[in-house]
């Protein structure tokens, strides 16, 4: 199969018709139920006989290089509906016709499968509230946006992340910093009198310092997209990845799910980086006295485990003095993050007030 065959080959779809009226029923955020958006009848998710579980890292080794169809890869989604053909890069999608909520077979086309998924725990209704709070409390915020109660779009994606846990022994040297005191004399000049006074100055005497640290770490978090930038899920940390469930296709139904386009290689590279912080800190501490100079690290891993876990976010963007404005929420938590616009009038006005705050104060000052 050539690659322009292996990113457009139809892939099969998964839906899930209501069992009262027949329609399709996609996942209710919030709870372990579906639900059809119609009849608003309820059918419980069926929970898989497994748990959540890491994955040794020598696994990769035994998979190919790169997924099966190229991370940026064209899938065509057969509605089982209506039919239809829709072209996605997805794991789950809607019809582009009948709208009807598809599920890819992550199996069939991932190098690797989700073991987890944070499920959603905010309905769009819960999400809008979230952002009208957000918008409510900005501050030197345009009046106007105070009254954006709905979105122009509004998304619900799960985006993909790699979690890694390790034991690390690191070895390091450095130095160790004590601090010591030496009387100094000098003299002041006043009133065109000199006097003579002392002062404590403190000196650092540094040794040579050198051992070992050990520190386990569990479910160190990396973004698996690069479609959102890293620094800006960041700002929806923590996740409770405690609340996770083991991967089922039901919990996508209705929601957009992006495929990873970070390989777990390049991901481990990124959660050490967030771990060498961390020994570094755990060296000085070990160096003790009263500074730390850290020169070399050198840190083993054992135990090393991942597993590629989807976490839920709903994008939003509304419109302001005709603009289009992006907003991201946690959709577990309702964290809110995203660019808003500024008031320079309220801004002009408040630093006016902050002037006039500072020229009272130093009137009553001099007039002491």
């Amino acid at each position: 199969m050539t690659d322009d065959q292996s990113t457009t080959a139809a892939t099969a779809s998964q839906s899930y018709p209501c069992q009262a009226c027949g329609a399709t029923v996609e996942y209710a955020p919030g709870t372990d139920a579906m639900r059809c958006p119609y009849c608003k009848h309820e059918q419980a998710i069926v929970p898989v006989p497994r748990q959540v579980r890491e994955h040794d890292y020598a696994e990769l080794a035994s998979l190919p290089a790169k997924p099966l169809a190229t991370p940026g890869g064209v899938k065509v989604f057969v509605c089982p509906g209506c039919h239809a053909r829709t072209e996605s890069d997805t794991l789950s999608v809607r019809c582009q016709f009948c709208a009807t909520p598809l599920v890819a077979d992550a199996g069939a086309t991932e190098r690797v499968v989700p073991e987890a998924v944070v499920p959603f725990g905010m309905d769009r209704e819960a999400a809008r509230s979230a952002l009208r709070k957000w918008t409510s409390s900005r501050w030197f915020a345009p009046s106007g946006l105070k009254k954006v109660t709905e979105a122009e779009t509004f998304k619900g994606s799960y985006l993909p992340h790699w979690t890694y846990d390790a034991n690390t022994v690191s070895d390091y040297t450095g130095q160790r910093g004590e601090y010591y005191y030496e009387t100094q004399t000098y003299t002041v000049t006043e009133n065109g009198e000199s006097r003579t006074e002392t002062r404590e100055v403190r000196h650092t005497r540094w040794y040579p310092a050198s051992g070992t640290v050990s520190r386990g770490f569990d479910d160190v978090l990396v973004p698996g997209t690069g479609h959102v930038k890293s620094d800006q899920l960041e700002k929806l940390t923590p996740w409770p990845l405690e609340e996770a469930k083991p991967y089922q296709e039901e919990y996508l139904a209705g929601f957009q799910t992006v495929r990873y386009d970070i390989e777990p290689e390049d991901g481990l590279v990124a959660a050490k980086e967030q771990m060498a912080p961390v020994i570094a800190a755990d060296c000085r501490e070990d160096i003790g006295g009263d500074e730390q100079r850290v020169a070399s690290v050198d840190t083993r891993y054992f135990d090393l485990t991942f597993k590629l876990m989807l976490l839920p976010v709903w994008f939003l963007t509304y419109l302001h003095a005709g603009r289009s404005w992006q907003v991201m929420v946690n959709a577990r938590t309702g964290e809110v993050i995203g660019e808003r616009p500024y008031s320079k009038g309220k801004i002009f006005l408040a630093v006016l007030v902050a002037l006039a705050v500072i020229a009272v104060v130093v009137l009553l000052v001099n007039r002491k």
